[in-house]
């Protein structure tokens, strides 16, 4: 399904009812777009599954509708609470995926909608920011004062947002791109992009609260959502590391801090993935991979290992719980910090 999690299906959907399935959690780990990178971090899968299944069932107890239906334990399909050891399979009902067309970088989303009916993936990332770090996308798109912030530029630091920002970006395209609302109303098709930005409001302030229980800082993240039977669920994966962004004491607690390492250790293929996505604009092509002259390296063994008990130790911390044999997340966090 993507470059970090396998998909099982064990009954396929139809137009109208849900299907049967599930993610199967990996070591594998993508920054910038790119897909599988050269390396795995040891308990990573595990590690997004159990902080996944914790927080879709935060969800369904504040009355939340989600595609969860339990970890896989044992052979078994039950509440996290109930798995013998981390899992790394989640439960899920599946709803239908139609094909999305295009032509060169042109996507036909009404072709999308008419195989559609009732019951499909919404073709969007509900994104929802309270406070923009280092890395940001909305550095680049914004300015401060877009957002009532009294800054002639960004500071360097991580900047506080006094009330969250909600925007949608494109999910099935080569590409990755911010729409307006009119655009992103148009690709949700008969879901409402109202109910979309009041239901991401309402899942960031659950794993906000959650976070602050660890002493994390929950800076942002993401959700996408499938329409059935004309209610929106909440679906794919929920309030990781991988998802989210989180710090702890002002220091990032996701992959954030690997795709900073790339920037500084491996300059040129970061570069050379920027020049490729524009080459691909210019030229009017969706495979922009196609057009990159670098590789990705394999990172250091210390690299590997911090970020394998930075995962690890920051699931114990948000779930509560010592799922991993890992440092405490202090400790994991001062790890990373000369990295």
């Amino acid at each position: 399904m993507t470059s970090v999690k396998e998909f099982r299906v064990e009954r396929e959907p139809t137009p109208d009812s849900l299907g049967r399935g599930s993610f199967v959690f990996t070591d594998d780990y993508s920054v910038f777009d790119w897909g599988k990178m050269p390396d795995e971090i040891a308990d990573k899968g595990a590690s997004l599954c159990t902080m996944g299944a914790f927080n879709f069932e935060l969800l369904e107890d504040e009355g939340i509708p989600t595609h969860y239906r339990g970890v896989v334990s044992d052979g078994e399909v039950v509440p996290l609470a109930d798995a013998t050891s981390p899992p790394t399979e989640m439960a899920i009902d599946l709803t239908q995926v139609p094909n999305l067309p295009r032509e060169g970088r042109n996507y036909d989303y009404d072709l999308f909608h008419s195989g559609a009916d009732d019951n499909y993936l919404i073709p969007l990332e509900i994104v929802f920011r309270n406070s923009v770090p280092v890395g940001s996308s909305l550095r680049r798109r914004t300015e401060p004062a877009d957002h009532g912030l009294d800054f002639p530029e960004w500071p360097e630091g991580a900047v506080q947002l006094e009330k969250p920002v909600v925007e949608f970006s494109t999910k099935y395209e080569e590409e990755d791109r911010y729409l307006s609302w009119r655009e992103a109303d148009k690709i949700a098709g008969k879901a409402s992009v109202e109910t979309l930005e009041d239901l991401a409001h309402e899942v960031n302030d659950i794993i906000t609260r959650q976070a602050a229980e660890a002493n994390l800082v929950h800076e942002d993240g993401k959700i996408e959502c499938l329409y059935y039977d004309g209610e929106i669920r909440v679906g794919d994966v929920v309030g990781t590391f991988d998802e989210n962004r989180f710090t702890f004491y002002g220091q990032q607690v996701s992959k954030e801090f690997i795709r900073q390492y790339h920037k500084r250790e491996q300059e040129a293929w970061v570069d050379a993935v920027y020049d490729a996505k524009e080459r691909a604009k210019e030229q009017d092509i969706a495979d922009w991979k196609s057009l990159c002259e670098e590789q990705p390296e394999p990172l250091p063994d210390d690299v590997l290992t911090a970020a394998r008990n930075l995962y690890a130790a920051g699931a114990n911390a948000y779930v509560g719980r010592d799922f991993f044999d890992a440092p405490e997340l202090e400790d994991a966090v001062m790890a990373i910090k000369d990295l």
